[in-house]
């Protein structure tokens, strides 16, 4: 009764809101390029209360951001006995509209089909080819939300990032297995009620998704080549260091920097049919980016004397550039690399082949993809391992046409938590003393059993005893352990308590304590 009562009032404050105007401030957040599509747990399992805060969550998450095409795109699709697709990725490209959207939705009631929502959500994020970055965002009770491994599996094997919020009923082993690593960031388990203190770090872990860190090549010429990337810097805030060389020749490198408030520049004096590297780095004193490269080759000469065909010359001249003239790679990581390419020439290409093998002598492997596709996610890599990536493109004339480049995986995470030992101080007491590898966690949960002190010379069952330790402990001392008693110690994240480490201590003839 009394979360009926509350849901009732928390409509009736929407619905006064919804009547007044929605006040809308200035997006600041124009960093950003990419789909998301927001999967809302809309069945009979979740109360009009919450199902109310959580719509207030989502409208207050993307409020910040610039929408529309080369910006944010945000779909809302509901789960309840049937898919409801409220609104696609193209429907809002201002705040105003996606704000009163947000609040308009009704709840559908009904069963819990996440199977059949997902399928859905997988044609809204994969059929679209746009060479951008992808996030299916789960806000769900987690009450029986069906088998959802293997849609989750396929959305994550085609380069989607999955996040997930739960309320605090939700089946936590499930959402495990759906999210994408890093757990810590990407899994959120909140009560309802305060469902808004997460909304700053999942805002962070959506930007650090799709912001839009690609170097383009967006005009050709057989003497110079136009740069072009989504700005990260104010004017006066820092600076762009630039630099480019010719692949043939790595030992001449012309760089110079640009002003803050820069977003391209166009590079001279090249030679024709050269392949060339460049590279951009923002600097500034608040934060540190990561490097930004692109590789490219520039057009033939065109030699008028030897009355080359008018076509060829009318390509050139139009900027019409031979696909794969420019290749990137993005989105780095120990076991995947993204390979992008451009221009798109559906209509020139009859199929791009995609070859990529460890340095010097891994085993080659092939990915074939369609004329409409200027990006693939390579997975199944080795970590810490420089690959040779070469993109082709068949035309539709016979001519192949091919780029390659050079691209490292990330070297494989190291586990959190490592090395424990347990050293004997006294007569059923120990020191726990553990390392961490890993920044950012909210503390340490540690578990021992404890044996019990009674006057009866009855022996006693002992008894699990725990402790939470802030971040900073890396040791701490325990007293009354039983004997052969199980030590256990677990990293502490924003979203629940991760995976530990365990030690079992042993009882000597001394009765002291060894692990």
């Amino acid at each position: 009764m009394k979360s009926f009562l509350l849901g009732c009032v928390f409509l009736l404050a929407m619905l006064q809101r919804s009547n007044m105007q929605i006040t809308v401030p200035a997006t600041v957040l124009n960093c950003c390029e990419g789909d998301i599509v927001i999967l809302l747990d809309s069945s009979g399992s979740v109360a009009n209360y919450e199902f109310s805060r959580l719509l207030l969550f989502a409208a207050e998450l993307f409020r910040p951001f610039s929408l529309g095409r080369g910006h944010v795109r945000v779909s809302l699709l509901q789960v309840g006995t049937m898919p409801n697709l409220e609104f696609g990725l193209d429907a809002h490209n201002k705040q105003e509209s996606l704000q009163k959207a947000l609040w308009s939705v009704t709840q559908l009631q009904g069963d819990t089909n996440t199977e059949a929502a997902l399928k859905v959500a997988e044609q809204l994020l994969t059929e679209t080819k746009t060479d951008v970055p992808k996030i299916l965002l789960w806000l769900t009770d987690g009450v029986q939300p069906g088998d959802v491994d293997e849609p989750m599996s396929r959305l994550k094997a085609q380069g989607v990032s999955v996040l997930a919020v739960s309320t605090v009923h939700g089946n936590y082993r499930v959402l495990q297995r759906a999210v994408t690593p890093p757990l810590e960031s990407h899994l959120y388990s909140v009560d309802i009620d305060n469902i808004d203190i997460i909304t700053q770090d999942i805002r962070e872990a959506i930007i650090k998704i799709i912001r839009a860190e690609r170097l383009s090549v967006v005009d050709l010429t057989s003497h110079s080549a136009v740069l072009q990337w989504r700005p990260v810097l104010s004017a006066g805030s820092g600076f762009y260091e630039l630099w480019y060389n010719s692949m043939l020749n790595t030992n001449t490198e012309t760089r110079y920097n640009l002003p803050g408030g820069s977003s391209f520049v166009e590079l001279t004096n090249l030679q024709p049919d050269t392949t060339y590297t460049a590279s951009l780095r923002p600097e500034s004193n608040e934060r540190l980016f990561n490097t930004l490269s692109v590789i490219f080759t520039t057009l033939p000469e065109i030699n008028n004397k030897t009355g080359e065909p008018v076509i060829q010359q009318a390509e050139s001249m139009s900027g019409d550039v031979l696909s794969p003239a420019a290749v990137s790679v993005s989105d780095s990581g120990p076991h995947q690399i993204r390979v992008s390419w451009s221009p798109l020439q559906p209509a020139r290409v009859q199929r791009y082949t995609v070859e990529y093998g460890a340095i010097p002598s891994g085993r080659v492997k092939t990915v074939t993809l369609s004329s409409q596709q200027n990006s693939t996610l390579l997975t199944g890599l080795e970590p810490g391992t420089q690959y040779l990536v070469t993109v082709s493109a068949l035309h539709v004339n016979g001519k192949e046409r091919a780029m390659s480049v050079k691209a490292c995986t990330q070297k494989a995470a190291l586990p959190v938590l490592a090395d424990l030992q347990l050293t004997p101080v006294e007569h059923q007491e120990v020191q726990v003393a553990w390392r961490a590898n890993e920044e950012g966690l909210k503390g340490y949960w540690l578990s021992w059993e404890r044996e019990n002190s009674h006057s009866s010379s009855k022996p006693s069952k002992p008894s699990m005893s725990s402790v939470y330790l802030p971040p900073t402990s890396r040791s701490t001392r325990l007293t009354h352990l039983a004997q052969s008693s199980r030590v256990c110690v677990s990293p502490v994240y924003s979203s629940g308590r991760g995976e530990g480490i365990c030690c079992t201590t042993e009882k000597q003839k001394d009765s002291s304590q060894r692990g």
